[in-house]
């Protein structure tokens, strides 16, 4: 008997050592949510990790935080989790959500595909799927400057210098919507300027987003807190950046450090509130670029050398990656022309223009205990905000193909945009009409082939994405866009440069220019490679991922940042010839409504054939064609006479 309780003393003890680095959890609370069968655990927790572990040594200044008496370093973050509360109804996995600057994503998203794209609380499910299909949904906060009250963050240490303060320049920049006397600099809201009116506050306007830059004479400007006041105004489309001296900088890297120990805490801690024998990440966005960056600093391993995440899904991320681990971090910001860096691809490429050769999954730090990976991403992610998605499967001059990793897929969501407008669309800050195609029915799908993928071993769908062999991927400046009346060529469009890489010599080639691949089109301007849901397969329309900016918020020739286009098709051959539109009316597309749905059925069948849409979905799909149809002919019709 003493030997047995020995034993179990032991096994204890290498227990707790084994999830250490995630202290303790206090809830503060726990209540069902409706009728779902699920509950919602509300509370903190609690982090202490070893600055000197291997593991921990890529944390920018992780060395110069405030050690306890054992000689970690301490910090919390804010935690929520949904679970079923019988155990049985469980899939046994976690869907770790990242947060995008303190919100779900996962909600939002694969809760409410065909809905208005309106943000999902625990309150309002959609039609739940999640619960529907036994996940255990999960959140840590990770970000140290969210600026929304409701949204959940990390709190971390201060970096000190043998006990001083360290001071630095700090900068972002913000884009006017309209002419006036101030403008908030939001991405500065992390840091106060020690001193305003100093000789380190510098602001500068660019004309357009990719312009040089000029520096705006010091007595015309006067900053309080992230606000500036010029004199004369600012003017609609300009983009200002303001720079100045701040105080404290977070150890922000540890963000990284509370997604990795938290997911290990899910799969391996005796006193996890949520059992799981698998996990899965998802990060949308800005959080996608968490993700891409969370698995090339090597984070995906644990202090124990174990795998955290089996499963990984980094969407609308592109080739980018976040400003999360650096001294100054920033993570609030969108990174619209500032958040790519070499490496892009996950298989190590061999860079002509600063000679290194590495991968974002092929370096010391990333090659153990790899994931599985899916990158999906919409043609705004080609196109627009410097993310050039193409080079996540290109060579890093954008001038062949390369062969994916066995563990990685990838899929392009054709004629979409970086999230789906609300539908019916409307005319916001572009040119044209939003798109409102909506994505997240594919995306459904593809969750539940990863969780297969983990947990079974079964394939997934095959990766779907424009390629240089077959001429699906052009450059820029090769789109047959059509010459649609009123609407602007993207053809003159750049990527904009390189950003450097801080973990990489010499900063991987900064500030050289990237190639702009982007899926070519057909004779609608509808992209021919990739998933393409029944809207484009079978479209009523013109369907983008980039939207010019209307001249009444400036900068027209500027693309609305994540924005795509829907540009309806005429109704009649009379007012296609009337509008001298080059593409095909619906009239003559389609002799009736049933004809039409008709056509929509039999893409959408083959879509769940292929494993990109789920059998359980199509009612809605088809619901939301019928509803399609009838705006665009029945009320146009009306309006017409």
């Amino acid at each position: 008997m003493k030997s047995a309780l020995l034993s179990l003393i032991a096994v204890f003890f290498a227990a707790s050592v084994a999830h250490a680095e995630l202290t303790r959890v206090e809830i503060k609370t726990r209540a069902d949510i409706g009728e779902s069968g699920y509950e919602k655990i509300i509370g903190t927790a609690h982090f202490a990790v070893d600055p000197t572990h291997p593991r921990n040594q890529i944390i920018v200044d992780l060395d110069k935080a405030p050690r306890s008496a054992d000689g970690r370093v301490e910090f919390t973050a804010d935690l929520y989790v949904l679970r079923p509360k019988d155990p049985a109804r469980a899939n046994g996995t976690a869907l770790v959500d990242v947060l995008n600057r303190g919100g779900k994503p996962a909600l939002s998203g694969f809760n409410r595909a065909g809905g208005n794209n309106d943000p999902a609380t625990d309150a309002d499910l959609g039609d739940a799927f999640l619960m529907r299909h036994g996940f255990i949904v999960a959140w840590i906060g990770w970000e140290f400057d969210v600026t929304r009250r409701d949204g959940m963050r990390i709190h971390v240490p201060v970096a000190m210098e043998q006990g001083r303060p360290i001071t630095g320049i700090v900068r972002a920049s913000a884009t006017a919507a309209a002419n006036g006397p101030e403008l908030a600099i939001g991405d500065l809201a992390g840091y106060d300027p020690i001193d305003p009116a100093g000789p380190d506050s510098q602001l500068t306007d660019r004309a357009t987003l990719l312009a040089a830059p000029v520096t705006i004479t010091r007595t015309r400007w006067t900053l309080n807190g992230h606000t500036v006041a010029l004199n004369g105004g600012f003017q609609a489309g300009h983009t200002y950046e303001l720079s100045f001296r701040a105080a404290n900088p977070p150890v922000a890297g540890l963000g990284f450090a509370a997604f990795r120990d938290f997911a290990t805490w899910l799969k391996h801690a005796p006193d996890t509130v949520a059992p799981a024998r698998h996990t899965i990440a998802f990060g949308s966005s800005q959080s996608g670029r968490f993700l891409r960056d969370y698995l090339y600093e090597g984070f995906n391993t644990d202090e124990h050398d174990r795998q955290v995440f089996d499963g990984v899904m980094s969407h609308i991320a592109g080739a980018a990656r976040i400003a999360l681990n650096g001294r100054w971090s920033m993570p609030t910001t969108l990174g619209v022309y500032a958040a790519t860096s070499f490496p892009f691809s996950d298989a190590a490429q061999r860079d002509p223009v600063s000679r290194l050769e590495e991968g974002l999954l092929a370096n010391a730090r990333a090659r153990m205990n790899q994931p599985k990976v899916f990158y999906t991403n919409t043609p705004v992610e080609y196109w627009g905000t410097g993310r050039v998605a193409a080079l996540i499967h290109t060579t890093p001059d954008g001038t062949a193909d390369i062969p994916l990793p066995g563990n990685v897929r990838v899929y392009f969501l054709a004629g979409t945009q970086h999230g789906p407008s609300r539908f019916p669309p409307a005319v916001t800050n572009g040119q044209q009409q939003d798109n409102p195609v909506d994505y997240w029915w594919t995306m459904r799908a593809l969750l539940l082939a990863m969780n297969r993928w983990v947990t079974d071993g079964t394939a997934p769908p095959l990766s779907a994405y424009p390629t240089l062999k077959d001429r699906t991927l052009v450059r820029a400046s090769e789109i047959a866009f059509p010459a649609i009346p009123g609407v602007a060529s993207p053809r003159p469009l750049t990527a904009g440069t390189r950003v450097a890489n801080t973990f990489v010599p010499g900063g991987g080639g900064a500030g050289t220019a990237l190639p702009l691949l982007v899926p070519q089109v057909d004779a609608d301007g509808n992209e021919l490679a990739g998933i393409r849901l029944p809207d484009v397969a079978v479209p009523l329309g013109t369907y983008t991922g980039w939207n010019f900016r209307k001249p009444a918020i400036g900068a027209p020739t500027d693309l609305v940042s994540l924005l795509g286009s829907s540009i309806p098709f005429s109704t009649t051959r009379a007012m296609r010839e009337a509008a001298r539109d080059p593409r095909t009316s619906i009239e003559e597309r389609y002799a009736s409504r049933e004809a039409y749905l008709a056509k929509v059925r039999q893409s959408a069948d083959t879509l769940v054939r292929s494993g990109y849409l789920l059998a359980e979905d199509l009612d809605r799909v088809m619901k939301r064609a019928g509803d399609s149809w009838d705006r665009l002919t029945v009320s146009r019709s009306s309006a017409q006479r």
